[in-house]
């Protein structure tokens, strides 16, 4: 009998060097125990067919179905020997639909053998439309015939496993492949400590990869699936909880603000109340700062909810300390807006150390990459001095060369930004670590703020301050009803007659990037024949056509530092009446004027963003508007997710539909790094319970058992999924 692989046995050994290819460039799988946690996407019973009716278009998929009819037409062709082509047209069914596959030239010959009406068998290729009907040209198959001693029902019953599969390697190839190496099951190390397991009724490691490959039963598959499912939650769980272990052990300096500091004296300055959530958040945030070790608290909060109001107590109480505080935003319009809102808000005390300064005042400097020589000199000096209490910048601040005299407390704004690493570089520069807060205006599900800012303790403001008022969204389909774009344009011109002001959003800037970017068109883009609208042929259409005689400017990412901000403050003073922009506008741009915002092609932006882009409207006493422009057809998912959008403005609650509509690795930012989502069981919405459990679980075992001396088995885990995601799943922690 062959030895069973180990399960870092490289798969090229076991399956060969073909095949391991195609599974290590199309599945990233690369040794057996990958190939063991390739799980199969669902299963088909034989007696039951597949639903044909909701198959997605343009996807690759495996169906099981039975064959209904087959035809073989001849045709004229002067590609084909003696000028006469074969096409063979298959139709298959299995109750719910009907599909057409379609075969040509030579590929005919077996298919027109095999597949007589009758036949069973897996189908598997790209879906598409001819004629208005979907069809699978040329689709790999594989016949399903029961073995002779098999009878009827048992054959019928058969669960038969659907992997995720590519083009270059079908359902069933994978289904062979771990045929071969599924023996290796039985040398899987439990991660799990007995004890939990035990408690939990879970079974085994090695029963559950079986059962979720081989089952005999759906009970054998919801019994492997809760196994695995708490696999993932609770090893990814613990690595969280041993980072908040750390984390707690190590020291920092507490930060108590003066009663009669700066503090107080912005308090007194202040032209409104707090919001009770405001000063709810305040409180736990004066708490953590007060401690001896370093606060990790995320601040979530809608937008407009006054979050930048509260980062600013907390920098003034650091301030008040003694220490210095540290603001980091993902781009300089934004590190400049923050700048220009933080030193309004401030009024004198923002002037120390100047004529006209409060007694108590401080210094606020801005530091970005794109700053002249002399002014960046300046600011590096009054941050090594302590003479700036507050700073803020973009990544900038991390460099090297920036020393502060005694940083308190880094706050950062849309954490999603920002990786781990670079956090840890300006926390790196307090004398001890320095508190931290973090801060996100997309609202996260409480199951997804566990999972991927497990280490951080988690505020939320959910009230908006008084005197906000309300937006009003609405889709405006402009392939439909050409002239609901035409009143949309008439709206923006009442709005600018009352005296407001306009945004106008495109997914792209324009001009020289077309060229590079006709090359890359998307599949989507061909299909529509058109490509994303640009700022800079909006902006000029407009400036001619529907908005003519308006005050209309761009704004984008290409735009000089300088020439942005210009325009930024041409905008906020209200010496220009539409501002034609990317999403460089999405997060903190803040003008109260501003009541209208049109979103072009809006389809080609998430929930989320939409969402964030939204809130820039509406930010003073008169309401707000938001168009959302489309030219996607009623019945399509992106319409549907417009939809969802203009239909309400909580936040939380299209963060669950955004969920929903994306995959799990996306929303734990693996979509960028291109690897694979490590959560092939988990489903982050639905198994909040699971998640919830897992973490309470992983803070008592490290906290019994932090270095997991007497795990090794879940060490080992643990190693192996820092080492995989290279702690990816921490990037946003």
């Amino acid at each position: 009998m062959d030895p069973v692989p180990a399960l870092d046995e490289p798969l090229k050994k076991v399956l060969g060097p073909a095949t391991a290819k195609v599974m290590a460039e199309h599945l990233g799988l690369h040794t057996v125990g990958d190939l063991l946690h390739h799980y199969p996407r669902r299963y088909e019973e034989r007696g039951q067919l597949t639903h044909l009716a909701d198959l997605p278009m343009d996807e690759h998929v495996t169906v099981v179905a039975q064959v209904a009819d087959a035809r073989l037409h001849t045709f004229a062709s002067s590609r084909a020997p003696r000028g006469k082509g074969q096409r063979l047209e298959v139709t298959i069914t299995d109750g719910s639909g009907r599909l057409t596959l379609v075969f040509f030239g030579a590929g005919v010959h077996k298919p027109h053998k095999e597949l007589l009406p009758g036949t069973r068998a897996m189908f598997a290729g790209k879906v598409s439309v001819f004629n208005r009907r979907l069809q699978l040209a040329h689709p790999a198959y594989e016949l399903l015939r029961g073995d002779a001693e098999e009878t009827v029902e048992t054959w019928a019953g058969a669960l038969i496993p659907i992997y995720p599969a590519t083009a270059k390697l079908e359902s069933w190839k994978i289904g062979k492949a771990l045929q071969t190496v599924l023996p290796s099951a039985q040398e899987a190390a439990d991660p799990l400590p007995e004890a939990l397991r035990e408690g939990r009724g879970l079974v085994t490691l090695p029963e559950a990869l079986l059962k979720i490959h081989r089952p005999h039963t759906k009970a054998d598959i919801e019994e492997a699936r809760a196994r695995l499912k708490w696999d993932e939650a609770f090893v990814l769980q613990v690595a969280l909880a041993r980072r908040r272990y750390a984390d707690a052990q190590s020291p920092a300096v507490p930060r108590r603000p003066k009663p009669d500091g700066i503090l107080a004296a912005f308090d007194d300055r202040l032209p409104f109340t707090l919001t009770e959530g405001q000063r709810k958040v305040s409180e736990e945030i004066f708490t953590d700062l007060a401690t001896d070790h370093p606060m990790h608290r995320l601040l979530q909060g809608e937008v407009g909810s006054g979050k930048t109001m509260v980062a600013l107590r907390a920098m003034l109480a650091v301030v008040d300390a003694g220490g210095q505080a540290a603001m980091l935003a993902p781009t300089e319009v934004l590190a400049q807006q923050h700048h220009r809102s933080i030193t309004e808000m401030m009024g004198e005390l923002a002037e120390g150390g100047m004529l006209g300064g409060a007694e108590s005042a401080t210094k606020v400097v801005l530091l970005t990459g794109s700053m002249g020589a002399a002014a960046r000199r300046h600011a590096l000096l009054d941050l090594a001095t302590g003479e700036a209490g507050i700073v803020i910048g973009t990544h900038a601040l991390i460099e090297d060369k920036v020393q502060f005299h005694d940083l308190g407390l880094v706050v950062v704004d849309e954490q999603h930004r920002f990786g781990v690493e670079q956090r840890d570089a300006l926390r790196g520069k307090g004398k001890q670590p320095p508190h931290l807060l973090v801060m996100t205006a997309t609202p996260i599900p409480r199951t997804v703020a566990m999972t991927v800012f497990g280490d951080l303790e988690t505020s939320v403001l959910d009230q908006l301050p008084a005197g906000r008022s309300p937006i009003a969204s609405h889709v405006v389909p402009a392939a439909d009803k050409p002239h609901f774009l035409a009143r949309a344009w008439e709206r923006v011109r009442e709005e600018v007659e009352k005296g407001h002001q306009a945004y106008v959003v495109c997914p792209r800037i324009g001009d020289e990037e077309d060229g590079a970017k006709a090359k890359k068109k998307s599949a989507e883009d061909e299909a529509e024949k058109r490509p994303p609208l640009a700022v800079l042929d909006t902006a000029e259409q407009l400036a001619r056509g529907p908005l003519a005689g308006l005050r209309v400017e761009v704004l984008h990412g290409r735009m000089q530092p300088d020439d942005k901000d210009a325009v930024m403050r041409r905008f906020a003073a209200g010496e220009a009446d539409v501002l034609v922009a990317t999403t460089v506008i999405e997060v903190g741009v803040n003008v109260p004027n501003a009541t209208v915002m049109v979103i072009m092609d809006a389809d080609r932006f998430g929930v989320s963003q939409l969402h964030q882009l939204r809130g820039r409207v509406g930010r003073g006493s008169a309401p707000g508007l938001c168009l959302l422009v489309s030219e996607m057809p009623e019945a399509s998912a992106a319409r549907q997710r417009l939809n969802a959008v203009a239909s309400t403005l909580d936040g939380f609650e299209l963060s669950r539909i955004d969920l929903e509509q994306r995959r799990e690795g996306d929303v734990l930012g693996q979509a960028q790094s291109g690897t694979r989502s490590s959560l092939r069981m988990l489903a982050v919405i639905d198994d909040e319970e699971v998640i919830a459990e897992a973490r309470e679980e992983a803070t008592r075992v490290v906290a019994a058992d932090p270095d997991l001396e007497r795990l090794p088995a879940l060490r080992t885990a643990l190693d192996a999924l820092l080492d995989e995601e290279r702690e990816q799943y921490l990037e946003k922690g």
